[in-house]
């Protein structure tokens, strides 16, 4: 073996395999010396190099150079340089011909558009081109170290693009945000928001004290100062701040929230603050205005005579007028201790606070008939209504209540229940008398009919008959003078909404972010049907907001689980992640508007902070609760979310999916080796009038698929002659099946089997026994498709 082709690894192995006699270089014991050299440098190098050598330029290269060169390898060792990038070679032969010549050259990120595997794509490289001389002196061929910089340019045109968006999101945020550097507190960065409440346009390398001078003597040069040496945040509420927004204008107030979070360098030294907050000046009016109506609503509600009320924006009541006060027999501190239910009927409390609690989650107007208990202990009932108060956006701010003493209604009110109670009574003893003659009647009928040639029967009958008909027509007379009274009631019927049709809505939503960032997922859904009351969309909303939280601060790879839990009153709902965790100083405010996790390195989803809450808001519109768990920062996050579990509806009122929207001019097929599985699968299907075709090996199927061209297939994974995976992908080749929906049937439910599943070509996948509803609805969604 020729030294010149020693090691090498791989390139090395092939170098050595080539029949070089038919090479313009000869056999490798002819090379001249400096080839020699330059190749055994290229082959023991881990960078990536080529030498291209003599008239023909053949091509000789290391194992790091035939990653470059892709599908080109093996092929090109030995080959011609021009042959082997041919689709370049106008690109680089400048390059090449002045290497032969003798002139080097370095070129860095130089894009070049080479086909490598199959098709065309645009790549970048930093390389050397370098004349080797032979023997003689003369450049008797080239040497070239290369690498492959695509990634790193694409990465720094992301990053770019990246910083641009962020700085744009930056400059229009709603909120006032600004960077300070140095103990000056130099202005490096100022949002639009930020410019709008100083009223200037620019500030950017101006220190605080040179940009708004007149903050002098409000304390605020004081508090930068001192969060900037102690390295300390400061946050500040509807902190008031005199502005002059404009040269001509004197000084205005306005109210500000914000925080001066300090900022570090790596060696934990503060080398400025960010500046992030809003401007709050109109709320606080808003609210100042509202106290100042408050007092005037306090005053008027003590004029009239019923008992009045006030409670915060949540339902809490804080104010009571004098009316109620008397009526109670107590103070109002008494009554803000003991709450208004301590003198509430014991079987209206439940009503009451069920009512009153959907109002203060909903704004809805409350209106609601209770009894109170009066000073004397008698109780007294009420007509209660209260409305909530708003500002100019439409939050709600308070709530007005009166209650009004509707007693002596209620007695007149029970006395005409009385009187229909006793009016009904009359009309059903009286349809009970018209029918009393009846009965003689018929009879006497009958026996006119048998009566021929006796006259003394017909006469006897006859007097009957008209006896009875008088009665009847005295009972008519006294029916002319009755009025008859009718009532209609409007009954609200609450949505009842399968928790598991929701949360795989939910979880269909999400799916596409896990997958993209190939994290394992895993739902732990229990088989039975539990009911839950609510908004079906705000729902969906709610759950495919946690789980794409759970995706974006997961890593790739990571896992997030699902899990539903039930017991007598209340649906559990649990997401678990393995994600970047949440930190205890965090965790308190992760409900809050805003509020976001610490980003991820590989995560580009952005946003500003607004999901969390929104979810903890339409948790509790729907009655229940959310928390959120976490061990620290890295240690995963976990959010559960309890939803009150509602009655099971009527059958009527449940619509099993896909029972009556899905089409049954579409065929099925049932495979699966169990002859008894499949044929009772076959026949409950076809009880819900659906054609149904059946096979038992993967053979029939694929006979069957081909002849039928089914729209929906439930395949066995555990078939004899060919295991379900095999078979879908076998379904995806065929004209006949490519198109239909294939649903995996498997004893078998870990995530590596739903994966499995997924690569294999499935479109749904069901544990055994799969429930005939989860069937119906696949079967709904895939004739709808197919007749779109």
């Amino acid at each position: 073996m020729s030294p010149c082709l020693s090691g090498g690894g791989q390139a090395g192995e092939i170098l050595r395999a080539l029949d070089w006699s038919a090479s313009p270089l000869g056999e490798p014991a002819s090379w001249p010396q400096p080839l020699c050299t330059v190749v055994a440098l290229m082959l023991s190098s881990k960078f990536p190099m080529f030498v291209a050598w003599g008239p023909e330029l053949v091509f000789l290269y290391n194992d790091a150079y035939g990653e470059i060169l892709g599908a080109k390898h093996p092929a090109a060792a030995g080959g011609r340089f021009e042959e082997i990038w041919h689709e370049i070679w106008s690109d680089i032969y400048p390059i090449v011909a002045d290497a032969m010549a003798g002139k080097a050259s370095f070129f860095e990120n130089l894009p070049l558009t080479i086909r490598r595997h199959g098709q065309f794509e645009e790549a970048w490289f930093t390389f050397s081109y370098s004349p080797v001389l032979d023997q003689t002196g003369s450049v008797g061929g080239m040497f070239c170290a290369v690498a492959e910089t695509t990634d790193q340019v694409l990465g720094e045109r992301h990053r770019a693009e990246e910083n641009r968006r962020l700085r744009h999101l930056f400059q229009k945020a709603p909120g006032i945000i600004a960077s300070l550097v140095g103990p000056e507190h130099t202005f490096e960065l100022a949002n639009d928001a930020y410019l709008a409440l100083l009223g200037k346009t620019d500030v950017i390398g101006m220190t605080v004290r040179q940009a708004i001078p007149e903050l002098e003597g409000q304390g605020f040069y004081e508090l930068l100062d001192k969060v900037y040496s102690s390295g300390e945040a400061f946050l500040g509420r509807e902190v008031p701040v005199m502005l002059q927004r404009s040269r001509d204008d004197e000084l205005e107030e306005r109210f500000v929230n914000f925080i001066y979070q300090p900022t570090f360098d790596h060696r934990g030294k503060v080398t400025g603050i960010f500046v992030e907050g809003s401007d709050v000046t109109e709320a606080v009016r808003a609210q100042n205005a509202v106290r100042e109506s408050e007092q005037r609503l306090r005053q008027l509600a003590n004029t009239i005579p019923q008992l009045a009320w006030m409670a915060e924006s949540d339902g809490i009541v804080h104010w009571y007028n004098d009316r109620w006060l008397e009526f109670a027999g107590t103070s109002h501190e008494e009554m803000m201790e003991r709450g208004w239910m301590s003198i509430v009927h014991p079987d209206d409390v439940e009503a009451l606070t069920s009512q009153w609690r959907h109002s203060a989650e909903t704004g809805a107007l409350y209106e609601a008939t209770g009894r109170l208990r009066s000073v004397s202990g008698a109780y007294h009932t009420f007509f209660i209504r209260a409305a909530a108060l708003r500002d100019e956006a439409g939050a709600i701010v308070r709530w007005f209540g009166t209650n009004t003493d509707v007693t002596p209604l209620h007695t007149a009110q029970d006395k005409l229940r009385a009187a229909d109670r006793r009016k009904d009574e009359f009309l059903a003893m009286l349809a009970h008398e018209l029918r009393n003659p009846l009965a003689p009647i018929a009879t006497g009928a009958e026996l006119l009919k048998h009566a021929a040639g006796n006259e003394a029967l017909v006469q006897k009958t006859s007097r009957v008959i008209a006896r009875q008909v008088d009665h009847m027509s005295k009972l008519v007379e006294d029916l002319v003078d009755v009025s008859r009274v009718t009532r209609g009631h409007i009954a609200l019927r609450h949505e009842n909404l399968r928790i598991t049709d929701i949360l795989r809505e939910a979880i269909e939503q999400t799916r596409p972010l896990v997958e993209t960032r190939r994290q394992v997922f895993s739902a732990d859904l229990p088989g039975a049907d539990y009911f839950v009351n609510g908004d079906k969309t705000r729902l969906i909303q709610i759950f495919a907001n946690i789980l794409n939280n759970a995706a974006k601060y997961t890593p790739d790879g990571g896992n997030i689980a699902l899990r539903l839990g039930a017991n007598a009153d209340r649906l559990v709902v649990t997401v678990e992640d393995s994600g970047a965790g949440i930190t205890a100083t965090l965790l308190p405010h992760i409900f809050e508007l805003f509020t976001q996790g610490e980003r991820l390195p590989d995560r580009a989803q952005g946003g500003l902070g607004l999901g969390l809450s929104l979810v903890k808001r339409l948790v509790e519109l729907h009655g229940g609760t959310v928390a959120a768990e976490s061990a620290g920062r890295g240690q995963g996050s976990t959010f559960t979310v309890s939803l009150p579990r509602a009655l099971l509806a009527p059958a009527a009122d449940i619509a099993e999916p896909g029972a009556v929207r899905a089409s049954k001019d579409h065929s099925l097929l049932v495979v699966d080796d169990n002859v008894d599985a499949a044929q009772t699968l076959a026949m409950l299907l076809e009880s819900e009038g659906f054609k149904v075709a059946v096979a038992h090996t993967a053979k029939e199927a694929l006979e069957a698929g081909r002849r039928l061209s089914p729209t929906v297939l439930f395949l066995d994974i555990g078939l004899p002659d060919m295991d379900g995976h095999m078979l879908a992908r076998e379904m995806r080749g065929m004209a006949a099946t490519r198109n239909s929906r294939l649903v995996a049937l498997t004893g078998y439910g870990q995530p590596e089997d739903r994966q499995k599943a997924k690569d294999a070509g499935f479109d749904e996948f069901m544990v055994k026994p799969a429930s005939l509803s989860g069937m119906l609805s696949v079967i709904a969604e895939a004739t709808e498709a197919a007749n779109r």
